[in-house]
């Protein structure tokens, strides 16, 4: 006879106060066997809060989910408790783990997820633009086409919008939302649960320039209030030729470059279909 299936449990962890943590979050921390972490250094600082200082802890961030997940879909197998816990909120949310919760549910392991802080909730709660629905982008894209196609589709996003953002990087995604779209109200949430936790409110003109030049630090969630949308620039045609040679030479199919590219160049996508034919004669 087989032992019982392991569970793997998704524990949501503060995102600066430790009050945050909840007791069953806590309870769930107590029982795993193994805890995998992002950041090992939080969660042992997190587990010895708890009094359990001798708790397993094992590296768990973007390189060991590459590296494999064999390792801990064999402790569930053998009916282990793993508790995943990301650097802080909530684990999968811009961060490692989607692949082990889909390889558990396929090894037949219980994915149980203990709810708890979340930064991008709890800036949506505190910046009053948001009441329905909104689009999450997590990171942006630091630089080139992936960049550009992800602030075209914040302009052309009616509801509101919510997204990570690096503070090396916040004065320059602020400078270049404002440059299309300065009358959007937005929140720059920082440091959220924190001691030093701020929340500045404006139009995205207003926060682009009264921030110009500051040196910002912590951790920054970005909210844009619901606006009517703006559609993507077309391309050019110099632009657009420059952009079908990018993704044919990644190898797409030329239907799927006209679909990819007909919002973005304000034609339909049996023109550039056409034109991508006409070139390859």
């Amino acid at each position: 006879m087989g032992s019982a299936p392991g569970r793997l449990v998704v524990v949501a962890t503060p995102i600066g106060n430790l009050a945050d943590l909840s007791a069953r979050a806590a309870a769930a921390l107590r029982e795993a066997d193994l805890v995998l972490a992002e950041d090992t250094r939080r969660a042992r600082q997190l587990l010895s809060h708890l009094g359990l200082r001798g708790k397993r802890v094992e590296r768990f961030d973007a390189a060991a989910e590459r590296r494999g997940l064999e390792p801990h879909l064999a402790r569930l197998r053998q009916g282990e408790v793993v508790a995943l816990v990301a650097d802080a909120g909530t684990p999968t949310i811009s961060d490692p783990g989607a692949a082990l919760v889909r390889a558990a549910v396929a090894a037949g392991a219980v994915v149980t997820p203990v709810p708890g802080p979340c930064a991008v909730t709890a800036a949506l709660a505190a910046s009053g633009l948001a009441s329905g629905g909104f689009l999450f982008l997590g990171f942006l894209p630091r630089a080139g086409p992936g960049r550009r196609q992800a602030l075209d589709r914040i302009a052309a996003t009616a509801e509101p919008v919510a997204l990570f953002e690096a503070p090396q990087r916040l004065g320059a995604t602020l400078a270049e939302l404002a440059a299309r779209m300065p009358g959007r109200e937005a929140v720059v949430a920082r440091e959220l649960t924190k001691v030093h936790e701020e929340l500045l409110r404006g139009t995205l003109g207003e926060l682009a320039a009264a921030h110009a030049g500051r040196r910002w630090q912590g951790e920054v969630t970005l909210v844009l209030g619901p606006q009517e949308p703006t559609p993507a620039p077309a391309l050019g045609e110099a632009e657009l030729e420059a952009r079908i040679a990018e993704l044919r030479g990644r190898g797409m199919r030329a239907k799927d470059v006209a679909k990819a590219l007909a919002a973005e160049a304000g034609l339909g996508a049996a023109e550039i279909y056409a034109r991508i034919s006409r070139a390859r004669r």
